[in-house]
């Protein structure tokens, strides 16, 4: 039988909240690799799977998908698991800070990265300066959000897309920002730090580690990638 699904990865991008997914819902896939260093998210090959250029890509039986928040929907309907159901009454709720990670969190940290391809080199300090408080802000609100009303969905025993999601921007936070970062303190955000090291524990993360040669405690002691 024919693997289900091809994810198309680059190390430690968002491809990796998408592999997490796949590993906690224990279904067949293969991964490949994009090789960014080589530009090779440009090429028509790649192109025509998502014409977009962007990392993650999923094939599945239905086609390519682009987009993680996109993705991780779709999986968790198809498969059951990593979100509410259609019908369930905290459906809103869940998809709401689904789409707060993804189009306002984790977009204003792309800002954050590669800022020179949004400003002037005289405004980027200010552009930075600002987009750090604001994603300190983002993580307060959310902390707030961790808590018993959506405790199944945010923060819950078992893993949601949510808990994916937020886990890798953690992360992510912590070593890839200009080199003074954010001033991320995890004890003050400690419902979504307990989000990380519940999932330091998961078969899903060691998964993750071994497949992209991260070191352990991803999210909660974050390194930068092995080099090989």
């Amino acid at each position: 039988m024919a693997t289900p699904y091809v994810l198309y990865y680059a190390p430690d991008n968002a491809s990796l909240i998408v592999r997490l997914a796949l590993e906690e819902l224990n279904v067949d896939y293969r991964s490949v690799l994009i090789d960014r260093r080589i530009n090779a998210h440009l090429s028509d090959a790649y192109r025509k799977l998502n014409p977009a250029a962007r990392i993650p890509t999923l094939e599945t039986p239905d086609g390519p998908i682009s987009e993680t928040a996109a993705i991780l929907l779709w999986l968790a309907d198809r498969h059951g698991h990593l979100l509410p159901s259609i019908n369930h009454k905290l459906r809103g709720a869940a998809l709401n800070w689904l789409f707060f990670i993804s189009n306002t969190i984790h977009a204003e940290m792309t800002i954050l990265f590669y800022s020179d391809r949004y400003a002037p080199n005289s405004a980027i300090p200010a552009l930075r300066k600002a987009l750090k408080k604001r994603l300190n802000l983002h993580l307060e609100i959310l902390e707030k959000q961790a808590s018993p009303r959506l405790s199944s969905w945010l923060g819950g025993e078992i893993p949601s897309a949510l808990d994916l999601y937020i886990a890798a921007i953690i992360r992510w936070l912590q070593i890839y920002p200009t080199p003074d970062g954010i001033g991320l303190n995890l004890t003050k955000i400690p419902r979504l730090r307990d989000i990380c090291y519940r999932l330091e524990s998961r078969p899903s993360v060691l998964a993750f580690c071994k497949a992209e040669n991260i070191k352990q405690q991803p999210f909660t002691q974050p390194e930068l990638p092995f080099t090989t």
